[in-house]
């Protein structure tokens, strides 16, 4: 069996329902967001996945992403990771597309990236770690996270460089496949949050 990702991002928070770029800041799930996670745990229970009995598991120490592993189910087989933390945003933490804007006009986080905080190269270079590591072995591999720094996964796994992930949305306490296609590293399921409507 050829490895695949499934990569979860937190439920939603206060300032993801608002947009303002949450970097390191150790922001708590709100009440909408534990629910969400709730349900993304029923269904990587339920067939075909049930409960993923061999992948490995990793989340983001930090609290909104470690909360909605626990909250899916697999605290208890998680392992906290570093490099799974969410992009250091510096001198824009806090901040929504719109602020930054007004005072850099044109700006792009994917292009541009941020003051004082970290460089694409080193996002980049986080993002390959991950990719690195889930194709270490013969098993799926399950990570809870954050939305900046799952783009930038998927973008290097498809070979991508880290501009890609500007083309890649991805919502609070969706799911998402990367695997194979004809060999070659491919998009499974994208940004599916049907588990938040069913």
């Amino acid at each position: 069996m050829a490895p695949r990702i499934l990569l979860a991002r937190h439920g939603q928070t206060e300032w993801s329902l608002a947009g303002r770029h949450t970097g390191r800041t150790d922001i708590p799930l709100l009440e909408e967001g534990r629910h969400g996670a709730k349900l993304l745990g029923e269904r990587l229970h339920r067939s075909p996945l049930d409960g993923l009995p061999d992948a490995e598991v990793r989340t983001s120490p930090l609290s909104r992403a470690r909360e909605t592993c626990e909250l899916a189910g697999f605290g208890d087989r998680a392992t906290p990771w570093d490099t799974l933390m969410e992009c250091d945003y510096g001198a824009y933490e806090g901040m929504t597309p719109a602020e930054i804007q007004a005072v850099r006009p044109g700006w792009l986080m994917w292009r541009d990236g941020v003051p004082e905080g970290e460089t694409l190269e080193q996002i980049s270079a986080r993002a390959d770690e991950v990719v690195a590591w889930a194709r270490s072995a013969d098993r799926d591999t399950l990570v809870f996270a954050h939305g900046h720094i799952l783009r930038s996964i998927a973008a290097r796994w498809l070979g991508q460089g880290i501009d890609f992930a500007a083309r890649i949305r991805l919502n609070p306490t969706s799911l998402s496949v990367l695997g194979w296609a004809y060999g070659e590293p491919a998009i499974e399921s994208w940004n599916d949050t049907g588990h938040l409507t069913a």
